[in-house]
């Protein structure tokens, strides 16, 4: 029942608001935009929790995410696409919102970022901050929640222990980068005490902006060596948030900061263009010269703006 809801939800979304920036059936919308012609050698994918684009841009304690949205590339009209978390993850993966159920236990037999790289001969790995074990795919462990890392769903990774191992704790990706040992796409998740959801582990009784400024140093302290490695190269990062606050619902999941960096990517380019998370899925794809586009991502907008 929670896949045919979202299923609905989705149609209805894009129908009535155009997020995906093509046309469903023949009402005349507007096609994709052509396929950004920049290409990468790896594309790094950071997704943060549950805060706001206002939240985020311009906040103080929040020093090193805004220097990166004003030395680089930030989608200032860039929106999830429903509450709570679990779809928006999805829809990143699959292209579909496949469930409203932050609990959903089930396997997702769906097109998938997976099967479109493996299809294309490209590598995948997700780094994830707490991961209990290798290839993992059981339920929420301490600070690890399973519902931020669509990957441990998806029937190609499930039903395979090859596949299932390019799941890792978020520590080998500095011996990686360091071996230049790196996946064509690499998804980056930090724990929930890292990534805004819940208060640092040093602070248990913490404050909202205590959650933002923990976030932002964790970015400090893992992402910065990684954009100013050598071994990053020819590279695009994006840096997104899942969801926006419960209470803004504009298109689905309300309005999110999401900032490009890369060598090929525009500086202090502010885009005003209407995104969604599909937009990323079809993005990465593109950059990897993928043509497989699951779900959504066939016909969401092209971000090819972003590059020179």
């Amino acid at each position: 029942m929670h896949r045919f809801l979202a299923s609905l939800l989705l149609a209805a979304t894009l129908y009535l608001c155009g997020c995906g920036g093509g046309a469903l059936g023949s009402h005349g919308v507007t096609p994709p935009s052509p396929p950004t012609t920049a290409t990468a050698d790896h594309v790094f994918l950071v997704v943060l929790e549950n805060h706001g684009f206002g939240q985020v841009i311009g906040n103080p304690g929040m020093p090193y995410l805004n220097s990166l949205a004003n030395a680089h590339a930030l989608a200032t009209n860039y929106f999830a696409d429903a509450h709570p978390s679990i779809p928006n993850y999805f829809m990143l993966a699959t292209g579909n919102i496949e469930t409203l159920d932050d609990g959903f236990t089930g396997t997702i037999t769906d097109d998938n970022i997976v099967r479109a790289l493996s299809g294309a001969g490209k590598t995948w790995k997700a780094y994830i901050e707490s991961l209990p074990s290798t290839g993992y795919t059981g339920p929420n462990s301490g600070p690890y929640l399973k519902r931020h890392n669509p990957f441990a769903y998806l029937s190609d990774v499930t039903g395979s222990s090859a596949q299932a191992a390019n799941m890792v704790a978020f520590p080998q990706l500095s011996a990686d980068l360091s071996a230049g040992a790196l996946a064509d796409f690499i998804y980056i998740l930090p724990n929930a005490q890292d990534n805004a959801h819940d208060c640092p582990a040093a602070i248990p009784l913490c404050t909202d902006q205590q959650k933002l400024e923990a976030a932002d140093t964790w970015l400090k302290n893992n992402i910065d060596p990684l954009i100013n490695s050598p071994k990053f190269g020819n590279s695009v990062l994006l840096i997104t948030f899942d969801e926006a606050a419960q209470t803004d619902i504009t298109n689905g999941g309300g309005q999110v900061a999401t900032i490009l960096v890369g060598p090929h990517v525009k500086t202090g380019f502010h885009s005003t263009t209407l995104y969604q998370h599909q937009s990323v899925l079809r993005l990465a794809l593109e950059l990897l010269r993928v043509n497989d586009r699951p779900g959504a991502s066939a016909i969401a907008t092209s971000m090819g703006e972003f590059f020179q």
